[in-house]
């Protein structure tokens, strides 16, 4: 992506901040200063976001935007923190986390907070630069973008900005800054902080801010309900609610996260922190993304499990508001039923079925079988599935089953609900929820190569294909064919 050179007439960016979560006070967070890099540039840029801010029409060839969105001065009006934190990582409690290398620049009138991901050393930053890299930075801007493309929920991306500052990861890589855009950043381990530190008062308060922000229907839950009026119950309830549906989403699509840990986990049910993320190439169930999860803690299946975890996690926390063990559990026990129910829904529209029938439920659980016992390419397979639905040729379909008599048989059951519906709905239904583009690792490391040698051509590229990914995009095939052999050896940890 190629950007204007800034000039005297770019617009000043007057930006109408307002308190938002630094309104909680200094036992929430550290105000702070970013720290500046040498000779910024722009890397890339997402202008739907730009829009969702509110931001003028050449925003982008500010010099203002540019150093203040790199760390390198402050936007008037803005006051930078870093929040703290605790939190389970990998299953184990690890005490003050905290913003160890983000830094808030602060909440727009709109309702979006903007954080600055790779600003510098915090408070929070125990042994860490408080840097991210160039490649981390590429990765986490476009599946910010592209998450949002597949209608999960989910962080934004805003803008990618480069500095031929040195970082040493494994090796010396160039730094970089990503500007994440959220209604909220606030973690579930943000209420294990105040609890784990006796903190009442204080975990009051930020659950009292997230529900009269976020949540305002739990302030007057049905006197029948399970927790009988409790607003404390009715937002765990709330939050689970929404961790279950956005789980089912991440499942449908084959995204592996690689990180659960409860401070990665946001308390609005959004898709938050990529780090050692993907996108299954080959349906492999027990697939670990994570190379620093040696033990597979948070292997794709094993997803929706961990969120469960995590929410108990977070009803301990909350207990001493809701005052009342049976109580919590019962506003974690619709996740049980929530997950489920949204998971077949979203594979029921992914087959282009629209009646919910217990046939359909068998249907999919043998499918699954079948896709890991061939070893399919998940996202091909449903792309394929649908354009067949559409043209009535199963050819190419079956072309990826080494068993074939099986799927055949699969297919004639398939077929025989598919006759149910209105064909050309149901192509129409699987086209719009089978995405043609992923961010698959072989192309967010082809986008990295070429940038870390000052080509951004490449993630604009991917940039717009992800945006839109369920259209065809005609002379881009390229991006949506079988990874390469070498994709098997892209190593993705937690190290960024």
């Amino acid at each position: 992506m190629s950007f204007s050179i800034p000039s005297p007439s770019a617009p000043s960016l007057s930006l109408p901040w307002q308190k938002g979560f630094a309104a909680l006070g200094s036992d929430f967070y550290t105000e702070l200063r970013p720290t500046p890099l040498p000779s910024p540039h722009w890397v890339g840029a997402s202008h739907s976001v730009a829009q969702l801010l509110g931001l003028p029409e050449g925003w982008h060839q500010s010099e203002e935007a540019l150093q203040a969105l790199t760390g390198n001065q402050v936007f008037e009006g803005s006051t930078p923190l870093a929040s703290v934190y605790s939190g389970h990582q990998f299953g184990v409690w690890a005490g003050q986390l905290g913003d160890g290398r983000a830094i808030l620049l602060g909440e727009l009138a709109g309702g979006h907070e903007i954080q600055l991901k790779g600003a510098g050393r915090t408070p929070y930053s125990r042994m860490g630069d408080g840097r991210a890299v160039l490649r981390s930075s590429i990765r986490e801007f476009l599946c910010s973008e592209a998450m949002h493309g597949l209608g999960i929920p989910t962080s934004r991306a805003l803008c990618i900005t480069g500095s031929p500052g040195l970082v040493r990861r494994e090796e010396l890589e160039t730094a970089a800054v990503v500007t994440r855009v959220a209604p909220s950043f606030v973690r579930f381990g943000h209420f294990e902080h105040f609890a784990a530190n006796d903190q009442e008062e204080q975990l009051r308060t930020l659950a009292d801010y997230v529900i009269d922000r976020y949540y305002p229907e739990c302030r007057s839950p049905a006197a029948t309900s399970p927790w009988g009026g409790n607003p404390y119950a009715a937002l765990l309830h709330s939050v689970s609610e929404r961790t279950a549906q956005l789980m089912a989403q991440w499942q449908a699509v084959g995204f592996c996260h690689g990180v659960m840990n409860t401070d990665n986990m946001s308390i609005l049910g959004l898709t938050l922190d990529y780090g050692p993320f993907q996108f299954l190439d080959v349906f492999v169930p027990g697939h670990i993304c994570n190379h620093s999860d040696h033990h597979g803690r948070y292997a794709y299946n094993r997803q929706p499990n961990i969120a469960y975890w995590n929410l108990f996690c977070l009803a301990q926390a909350l207990l001493p508001l809701i005052e009342d063990q049976d109580t919590a559990l019962a506003a974690l026990e619709s996740y049980k039923t929530v997950f489920p129910d949204a998971f077949m829904a979203q594979m029921r529209k992914k087959l282009g079925l629209t009646q919910a029938q217990q046939s359909s439920e068998a249907l999919v659980e043998q499918l699954l079988q079948l896709l890991a016992q061939n070893a399919v390419d998940y996202t091909i397979f449903w792309r394929r599935l649908s354009h067949a639905v559409a043209q009535g040729q199963f050819e190419p379909v079956r072309d990826l089953f080494a068993d074939r008599m099986t799927f055949d048989a699969w297919l004639l059951s398939y077929s025989e609900l598919l006759a149910l519906e209105d064909k050309a709905l149901a192509a129409d239904l699987m086209l719009n929820s089978n995405p043609k583009f992923v961010l698959r690792n072989h192309l967010g490391e082809q986008a990295i190569r070429a940038a870390k040698g000052g080509d951004f051509s490449e993630l604009a590229t991917l940039q717009r294909l992800l945006e839109r990914p369920f259209d065809e995009h005609p002379g881009h095939e390229a991006y949506a064919d079988f990874p390469p052999d070498w994709a098997s050896s892209i190593s993705i940890s937690c190290s960024s």
